[in-house]
């Protein structure tokens, strides 16, 4: 019986590595193109590629073929013969078929723009964490395309003699990872456990925690620097840092936070890195204050800002109170200066965290959103409720207890508002706080 097969020395045998590269992106009319094109040769260069030419091209609908198109696909290939480049970079999440056909039609490495990030990463990942949740990412990617790798093996059609050893390496390869995936998945839990162990000591020191959140390359690591009196490593390229660092902050009357520096957020950015980083971005959706840094003199500032809500609302983090700081103002023309709104709560604050400007200014707000966000007061909970007073004790936030005539406790808590709202939903109860005067327990009960 006879069949079809696909010969080796057919296909393209992809290199293992090359750095000339030509950058292509598919104008969709949803974001500007120039700004798109000038965030991806940021990328590519972060990555270490050399990017000889550029490909910019218009479609309302992606190719399903090749996502270009027929007519792209030849522009590409001359300028990929022009410019003798190896690699050619798609800024946009292409799928494993689109990757394989511009490969065989380009005789060409293609690299989307996940994989570049991915990368990226790869590379700038230095704690142990960081290297595990990068391989996870990279490991979840590497599975859904996983067939490519394999095809000269693949048969065209089933049949008796006619299947190929192609389909039981496939097989192996999908069970190797797999259980490599799985055993990530156990040391990250692990991982996020001793997170829950710190985050719930910090509690009980009664340290609010502040994160630092915003598109990559807005200066976060220099004002993080510049808050905490740190040493974080900052440069003027895209993920310069991926480890999310704690710090001490001193606030102005004496009072002390934990100051957290998080991975920055980019348009796009891969589910899987994400997933993979869900742990060190916890430390964003449980803080009491975010600061949302912003560069003030990127002209796609707006762009970027709804980019990095949109994060936050994945992550449940967008009911945490939000401070923008507009960084980089001695580029602007802008003077330091604090906004307020209709009821003069602080909204903005703008500063330079390279000359220092308006820092004095962010300090005094960081302490007033920080005090104006905790809840003290008393609660009263019947004998059934023994699950809510252990929860308030696990947050490390009773002041003082008492048992009352029916078996109850009455408590003096203190804690974020977000967290006691957030108790109150989840255990469906509708009493209220009330405000404790004297800081002692006998001075107040609530209705419950």
């Amino acid at each position: 019986m006879a069949g079809t097969e696909t010969s080796p020395s057919q296909l393209f045998e992809r290199p293992d590595a090359g750095e000339r590269a030509v950058l292509v992106h598919v104008d969709d009319g949803l974001v500007d193109a120039e700004d798109a094109l000038r965030e991806a040769q940021a990328l590519a260069a972060s990555a270490g590629a050399d990017v000889v030419a550029r490909q910019l091209g218009r479609r309302r609908k992606p190719d399903p073929k090749t996502y270009l198109g027929s007519g792209k696909v030849e522009e590409l290939s001359a300028l990929i013969r022009e410019h003798e480049a190896d690699l050619v970079i798609v800024n946009h999440a292409i799928s494993a078929v689109q990757e394989r056909n511009l490969e065989r039609a380009l005789k060409c490495r293609v690299l989307d723009r996940t994989g570049l990030i991915l990368d990226i990463f790869a590379q700038r990942a230095r704690s142990h964490e960081g290297k595990l949740q990068v391989e996870l990412a990279q490991l979840r990617h590497i599975a859904s395309r996983l067939v490519r790798g394999w095809s000269h093996l693949e048969r065209q059609k089933g049949g008796i003699g006619l299947r190929g050893p192609g389909e039981t390496q496939l097989e192996l390869d999908r069970r190797m990872l797999g259980t490599r995936i799985r055993q990530l998945e156990k040391k990250l839990s692990r991982v996020r456990q001793q997170r829950d162990q710190g985050r719930q000591a910090r509690r009980r020191r009664d340290l609010p925690a502040v994160s630092l959140v915003g598109y990559t390359n807005a200066g976060k690591s220099t004002l993080f620097n510049r808050l905490a009196e740190s040493g974080v490593y900052a440069a003027d390229q895209l993920f310069a840092t991926l480890d999310t660092t704690l710090r001490r902050l001193e606030l102005a009357g004496g009072e002390a936070a934990v100051l957290a520096d998080t991975v920055g957020f980019i348009r796009d950015l891969p589910t899987q890195l994400v997933a993979a980083f869900r742990s060190t971005l916890e430390e964003v959706v449980e803080a009491q204050l975010l600061l949302h840094v912003i560069d003030a003199a990127d002209p796609a500032r707006d762009a970027n800002m709804a980019e990095v809500d949109s994060v936050l609302q994945t992550l449940g983090a967008d009911e945490v109170p939000q401070l923008r700081v507009y960084n980089k103002i001695d580029a602007h023309g802008v003077a330091p200066r604090v906004d307020r709104d209709e009821n003069g709560r602080p909204v903005a604050v703008w500063v330079s965290a390279a000359s220092g400007e308006g820092l004095e200014l962010l300090h005094e707000v960081i302490a007033e959103c920080v005090s104006a966000e905790q809840a003290r007061g008393v609660i009263e909970l019947t004998p059934a409720e023994g699950r809510l007073r252990a929860r308030f004790y696990a947050l490390g936030d009773v002041l003082e207890e008492q048992f009352t005539d029916n078996g109850g406790v009455r408590l003096a808590v203190e804690l974020p508002r977000r967290e006691l709202e957030r108790l109150y939903r989840h255990e469906g109860l509708a009493a209220e706080l009330i405000p404790m005067t004297g800081g002692h327990l006998s001075l107040g009960m609530a209705a419950h």
